[in-house]
């Protein structure tokens, strides 16, 4: 059920303080952090399932979403889903994660679905307003023994975009273009290529003509340097 505050409470910074919304299926965690958090935030709505939350944030748009990782409902995504699913609806609210799970399957998904930061719930009641008001600003935060995890997610992310684009290239080539390519990079000259494939010796001059074209590359010495950078041979 989603709740939305008819009368926020007034935080002690004015009138200009960050809007929050606290998404978290179990209750009195929920009102625990709220009551810590309307000394010095306008807390203007919560929600304990996923869709109940995507209602929320459109309907509140707020600054900030306070987002548990594990949250029942929708097509049982969690937060992951709320996060993709309210991101059109407000774009300009960020969202913290703030779970009892630090395993790196749960902080890579939700750091991929886009939330600015991610704190277990060990933090301290200041640790986390202190957190609020970072991720606000524009800064990532995440609790110290989670960095790693959040590093490798996105070395993960990185190495698989290359290896698509690697593949895409190789894609270009056909079955046998790759072999010759290989050959060729190896430092093959093209009479032995020709005599490894069984093959004429102007068969392989085509073939490389292809590759170099297909790769976009002028030369032997760049096919070789692009094998070897790919480490395909």
């Amino acid at each position: 059920m989603t709740t939305t505050a008819a009368e926020p409470h007034q935080a002690e910074d004015g009138p200009a303080s960050i809007r929050v919304a606290v998404v978290d299926d179990h209750e009195m965690f929920r009102t625990g952090v709220i009551t810590t958090l309307q000394p010095h935030f306008h807390v203007v709505g919560q929600a304990a399932d996923v869709e109940s939350s995507i209602l929320m944030v459109e309907q509140t748009r707020p600054d900030v979403v306070l987002l548990d990782v594990h949250v029942p409902g929708g097509q049982g995504g969690g937060g992951a889903e709320i996060l993709s699913r309210s991101h059109p609806l407000s774009p300009r609210s960020v969202f913290l994660a703030l779970s009892v799970s630090d395993s790196p399957r749960d902080v890579g998904s939700v750091i991929r679905a886009g939330a600015r930061g991610y704190v277990t719930k060990t933090i301290s009641a200041k640790d986390l307003v202190s957190s609020i008001r970072q991720v606000h600003e524009g800064y990532a935060v995440f609790s110290p023994k989670l960095a790693g995890f959040v590093l490798s997610a996105f070395q993960e992310d990185e190495a698989a975009d290359a290896g698509r684009v690697e593949d895409d290239e190789l894609d270009r080539l056909s079955a046998r273009e790759q072999e010759v390519m290989r050959l060729i990079a190896r430092g093959y000259t093209y009479r032995e290529v020709a005599s490894e494939l069984f093959i004429s010796i102007k068969t392989v001059e085509t073939h490389v003509s292809n590759v170099l074209r297909k790769l976009q590359l002028s030369n032997r010495t760049e096919l070789t340097r692009w094998a070897a950078d790919r480490r395909i041979v």
